[in-house]
């Protein structure tokens, strides 16, 4: 493992060291009574290095303390800005770190005047040849491409070398069928390279196409700060997008955007928080966590061989695979499970999820303008294959269901939908849909943001996907915004859910101008799973011998799991095409 002295942490920290005039006291409140603090004038004094002052809490604490917190502030968390090697050190197997071009030196393309000096100076400084470095490794002995790029050079800024160290790694990686693992760090273009600067945005853009176009997967890590044109190019491409907590991102930096529009800019902005709500990352990654979540994320990407599921014990291994006859239907009418379906008391999408798939990964955003929580997704296993799971999340009480948009999801909510099918047909994973909403919010905000063409490009490109897709109903299934993720080769149902037009409410509203008619309305719409099925409208249903509840969790969600099981060995020998096509006749047929 490469190893690093404490001075050069010390040296690239936001804050180097105290101010002798302003540490006196802090120092000697941290370390004690009994510590000794010298002046110049032969009183006792603190050792350089032994303590660093953090940017965010302005509290002194021990360098030894920071650098086992893997270079976080012990006290509140603040993550110190830290040298490529160091995290490739955190990141990587011991000793499996090949560099790549470390040889690639800049031509001073504009030939601006003490470019050289500089570079020259900086190179002695940091002991890096450029801004970036790239090379193969391993995480949790599987191999990927890494890139990692480092604030003390030039503050990271991408000028040919570092467009062309980038390039280069993305082709190789291409060749070699690896993943590609990029961590930004950069003030952007470097100025003193001017248009050939510019450039280098579309070169690596135009690697990273072909990377994708070839199925191989690039997860991109956001770090404080990713701004300019790093922020414009290979910064925000990854299929998966992850950040630091508190990472400044964004094209313009902030007190450039201050200038421009004279106006003080709201706390929080461009931060990784704030780009997380507004749905342009996946998600927010504590440091000490960054490892084993890149290695679950390769790990998913390349899988191909079924395993054992070590978490199969919390399922009864009696769970049937063949589907089990329904109860007698008389003993409860359509507003009865009208009403169930709509229960407070039912287990919501995430319940059912964190049992079936016990390493699921949940990825936000829509790319484009928020994080909507009425849906989540993300990438999981189940019986050793990888798969796309998208769920309509209701809320279990007020609080949640204020969070979650009582599970009615707004435009981006079914834009988010769609962009992680089209990454699941990227990397050929099938998909698992679980609907649970009473339709599409309609208001003025979803109107104005599309709602109509949100949910129709769903219902276009789900019908043209290539991998097989399932959708399991498991509360309400209301409308079009139900339909939206049920362009599935295969619907199933639990017993007591419901899939309709509309609620029975307005369908009585509409038609008979009479809102207090939904009980008579469920009957005539035949809503029910026993109805649906009998329509032919859905493959399955899943049985409750009791309404689902905590009590009986585990149960259906043994019953889902094998259904999905069986599901995907059914399509494991299909074609994309003949996938595509069963698709297209299913609705054809109606």
């Amino acid at each position: 493992m490469l190893k690093f002295k404490k001075q050069t942490y010390i040296s690239i920290a936001r804050n180097e060291a105290l101010n002798k005039e302003e540490s006196i006291g802090e120092i000697r409140r941290n370390m004690g009574s009994g510590a000794s603090v010298k002046t110049e004038n032969n009183a006792p004094s603190v050792p350089e290095g032994l303590f660093i002052k953090c940017g965010n809490c302005g509290e002194a604490v021990y360098a030894d303390d920071v650098e086992e917190n893997n270079h976080t502030c012990p006290k509140c968390g603040y993550n110190f800005r830290i040298g490529a090697y160091q995290r490739l050190e955190m990141v990587l197997d011991e000793g499996s770190f090949t560099e790549w071009d470390k040889e690639l030196t800049t031509n001073n393309p504009l030939k601006f005047k003490g470019y050289e000096e500089k570079l020259t100076i900086l190179k002695s400084d940091t002991g890096l040849s450029e801004a970036v470095i790239t090379g193969k490794g391993k995480i949790h002995g599987m191999n990927l491409a890494i890139g990692m790029c480092d604030s003390r050079f030039l503050m990271g800024s991408m000028g040919e070398v570092v467009g062309e160290r980038i390039t280069r790694m993305v082709e190789n990686a291409t060749r070699e069928k690896l993943p590609v693992v990029i961590f930004a760090c950069s003030g952007g273009a470097r100025m003193q390279e001017g248009i050939v600067s510019l450039m280098q945005m579309a070169k690596t853009s135009q690697a990273l196409k072909r990377h994708s176009q070839a199925g191989q997967l690039y997860v991109s890590v956001l770090t404080d700060p990713t701004t300019g044109g790093v922020t414009a190019s290979f910064a925000m491409l990854g299929d998966i997008i992850l950040a630091e907590p508190g990472a400044l991102i964004g094209f313009a930096g902030p007190r450039v955007i201050e200038q421009t529009i004279g106006q003080k800019l709201p706390k929080g902005f461009q931060r990784s928080e704030f780009l997380l709500e507004k749905g342009l990352i996946d998600g927010i990654v504590k440091r000490s966590e960054l490892r084993h979540v890149l290695g679950e994320i390769i790990r998913m990407h390349t899988v191909k061989t079924d395993r054992i599921n070590t978490y199969d014990h919390y399922i009864k291994k009696n769970a049937p695979i063949a589907a089990i006859p329904l109860k007698d239907s008389s003993l409860m009418n359509a507003w009865d499970r009208v009403q169930i379906s709509r229960s407070a008391e039912r287990p919501t999408a995430l319940d059912y999820i964190s049992i079936i798939f016990k390493d699921f990964i949940e990825l936000h955003g829509d790319r484009a303008y928020r994080d909507d929580g009425a849906i989540v997704g993300g990438i999981a296993t189940v019986g050793g294959k990888p798969v796309t799971v998208i769920a309509q999340q209701k809320g279990k009480n007020t609080k949640e269901n204020i969070l979650r948009n009582f599970g009615m999801p707004y435009p981006e909510g079914y834009r988010k939908a769609l962009r992680l099918m089209k990454q699941a047909e990227q990397f050929n994973r099938p998909i698992i849909c679980f609907v649970d909403t009473p339709g599409a919010f309609c208001g003025i905000e979803a109107e104005e943001r599309g709602q109509g063409e949100a949910i129709a490009r769903n219902l276009y490109e789900m019908s043209g996907l290539t991998v097989p897709i399932v959708t399991i109903v498991i509360g309400e299934g209301g409308s079009g915004g139900a339909l939206a993720m049920a362009v599935s080769n295969e619907v199933w149902m639990l017993e007591n859910a419901t899939y309709s037009i509309l609620s029975p409410e307005g369908f009585a509203s509409i038609l008979w101008k009479d809102s207090k008619r939904a009980s008579e309305a469920a009957e005539v719409m035949r809503i029910t799973a026993s109805d649906l099925l009998k329509l032919n409208i859905i493959e399955k249903v899943i049985p409750e011998t009791v309404p689902a509840c905590e009590d009986n969790i585990y149960d259906l969600a043994g019953y889902m799991k094998n259904y999905i099981k069986e599901f995907l060995s059914k399509y494991k020998s299909k074609s994309r095409e003949e996938i595509a096509n069963e698709r297209y006749d299913r609705f054809r047929s109606f």
